[in-house]
């Protein structure tokens, strides 16, 4: 098996193709490129798990799609932030808006653009939430960024165990 180096934004578009969990990326790469070939697809012999890409139904809560596994390889709080944020809006496409709401004393941390966020104080660093229309504020600390992922979880339906299981994933 060759290996290559792919942008981030790449990569996230290949992960968001994904349609079963442990899909690879040659497989996924294989079904999109190669679509007449899709009847047998050879097993790699090193898999990419994009679990956290997994594209889900709307009954479903973020830990059908996400683990502690899922997040390992993000080696950074923003990258793995930004991932957990993904599947919650992804597992809740209908009520996600729903996270504008949550704000600091004197910040907003949600945006349905940059400009929302950029209005709203300096040195925000404003970040898209992958595979969502909406942006999300990445320069507060570890800390802050927990309790916006609590937050989240909480306006999404979770009980406040359920919650600190998702902030723990930070």
């Amino acid at each position: 098996m060759k290996t290559i180096e792919i942008d981030d934004d790449l990569y996230h578009y290949i992960a968001s193709q994904t349609q079963q969990i442990g899909e690879s990326a040659s497989e996924i790469l294989r079904r999109l490129l190669l679509p007449q070939q899709n009847t047998v697809i050879p097993a790699p012999s090193e898999t990419v798990n994009l679990a956290a890409s997994v594209p889900v139904a709307q009954d479903q809560k973020v830990f059908d799609i996400l683990s502690k596994q899922d997040l390992q390889a993000e080696l950074s709080v923003v990258g793995r932030f930004l991932i957990i944020l993904s599947a919650l809006a992804r597992a809740h496409k209908t009520q996600f808006a729903k996270v504008l709401d949550i704000k600091g004393r004197n910040r907003v941390y949600f945006g349905r653009k940059e400009a929302d966020l950029l209005e709203a104080g300096s040195s925000t660093n404003p970040k898209p939430i992958p595979n969502s229309e909406f942006w999300v504020i990445t320069n507060s600390n570890t800390t802050r960024k927990k309790m916006m992922l609590t937050e989240a979880a909480l306006k999404l339906g979770y009980s406040q165990e359920e919650a600190e299981l998702i902030r723990d994933f930070l």
